[in-house]
């Protein structure tokens, strides 16, 4: 498949959470290739450090600070510093996220309160942080990643589900709260993406026929179309847009 090239992305300061891995990862090497001065946080200080070498070794402008996004004075730190690095912010793609089974009898308190860390809060102060810079610039894209789990009314994560379900809302007030200073804010809802996780750790001969039945299209989706979406969102094609789901998942709510 040939892809597009947004001239709009060059050079354009984006910052992406949760992407040393799995989409995340295929986010920050396809806004590199963009030509973009991308900025990534992750738990995971290995796998986001070998990363940054990677692409800044073929020649990418890439930085990368370990952050867990459960401690928002450490998000607002690693934010700080890639600001630092590649000026403010033009572009915010809030993606880290745990997908984590649990049963609805099991969940604790406890528990609850730290998937909606894991999977919503720092996506608020994610925005937080950036939009003042946005709105001295004049303008900027964020990107929620929501997920179709909810809207097939999926069992067996219902913290995960719950919070997904928030970010669509998240996404509509910030979306009018900061729309006046033309930063425009959407949510992408992947389906099924076939990383390295869910094949280690899900995909099976019967979940794959099962899900297949459920899709219009009969091709398991990879991660690059849900990265595909993301680059057109944050890119000036996409000026139009925002307030929105734009969904991923070949068909299958």
């Amino acid at each position: 498949m040939q892809f597009a090239t947004y001239p709009s992305l060059e050079g354009k300061s984006v910052l992406v959470t949760g992407g040393a891995s799995g989409i995340g990862a295929e986010m920050v090497r396809a806004f590199a290739q963009q030509g973009a001065k991308v900025g990534f946080v992750d738990l995971d200080a290995e796998r986001g450090e070998t990363l940054r070498a990677e692409l800044a070794g073929a020649g990418g402008s890439v930085a990368f600070e370990r952050c867990d996004l459960r401690d928002i004075s450490d998000l607002q730190r690693a934010f700080g510093t890639l600001e630092a690095t590649n000026g403010p912010a033009a572009v915010l793609v809030n993606n880290a996220a745990r997908d984590d089974r649990h049963g609805w009898d099991s969940v604790t308190p406890d528990y609850f309160d730290e998937r909606m860390a894991t999977n919503l809060r720092h996506f608020f102060f994610a925005i937080q942080a950036v939009a003042p810079g946005m709105i001295r610039a004049g303008g900027g894209s964020i990107v929620n990643m929501g997920s179709n789990s909810w809207w097939e009314a999926a069992g067996g994560m219902p913290a995960y589900t719950t919070a997904k379900a928030a970010v669509h809302g998240m996404t509509r007030s910030f979306a009018r709260d900061l729309g006046k200073h033309r930063i425009r804010v959407n949510t992408v809802v992947p389906g099924w993406i076939m990383t390295e996780r869910q094949k280690e750790l899900w995909v099976t001969e019967e979940a794959i026929e099962r899900h297949r039945a459920r899709q219009c299209l009969p091709d398991l989706i990879e991660p690059v179309f849900v990265v595909r979406m993301v680059l057109f969102l944050a890119s000036d094609d996409a000026a139009m847009c925002t307030a929105n789901n734009y969904m991923v998942e070949a068909g299958s709510i």
